[in-house]
Order: C-alpha cells, then structure tokens, then sequence
C-alpha cells in the first residue's frame, strides 16, 4: 500500500459552494481496468490531487498518481468528479465518464503541486 499520508489529498482552497459532500479520497486503493484487448490491469492510486474546478464549482479534478501492479511501473491519471443528479447518484460525487476539459489556470496549478510533491 500507498506510504502516502490521506491527508494530502487536496490542494487547500475553500470550496465556493457549503452545501457540497466530502470530496472523495482515494489514496491507497486498488482499482482495475480492462484495455483494449481485454487484459485486466490492476493499480493502487499511490496519491492523488483534488482540485475544485475554477469555472464550475460542482466538479472536482482529479489527477492520480498511480502504480501498475503487473508491469510495476508509475504512470499518471486525469479524471474527474461531479455532483450526481440521476436518481442513484443525486447529491454525490460521480466519476466522470467523458474527456476532462480544464481551464489554462487549473491545470497549471494541478502540474505545479504535483511538482512539489516531486511526482516528476
């Protein structure tokens, strides 16, 4: 598992809106996907950044650093978060499912922390 501490999850920023849940933490746990030719690939999220997105408040940014268990190499992850509004999903945060669009500003901040936290 991640030595990573949970409490480094997010970049501090008050959120713009109160009536928000917790944004989710996912540092140290084990996800798995399928590629194209049907493998499945396992990874443990080793740490993560949240960013509160500038221009839309109800969407979170995330950006993960995350090791491949089978090839045992690090590799990175965009991703993002919104408030559900489907039944099911109302009120929660919901992984996104299309390509992330972030504005110039957020993404600067995004590599700037991961720099820090001397990712790359």
């Amino acid at each position: 598992m991640s030595s990573h501490p949970k409490s480094k999850s997010k970049i501090s920023k008050k959120p713009k809106i109160n009536n928000l849940p917790p944004w989710p933490n996912n540092i140290g746990k084990r996800r798995k996907n399928t590629t194209i030719k049907g493998t499945k690939r396992h990874f443990i999220i080793e740490d993560e950044i949240m960013y509160q997105q500038s221009n839309a408040p109800r969407k979170l940014i995330a950006f993960q650093k995350i090791k491949l268990e089978e090839e045992d190499r690090i590799e990175f992850r965009f991703g993002y978060y919104q408030i559900g509004v489907k039944p099911g999903a109302k009120g929660r945060w919901v992984w996104g499912q299309f390509s992330l669009m972030i504005p110039e500003e957020d993404l600067k901040a995004i590599l700037n922390e991961a720099k820090n936290r001397k990712w790359f």
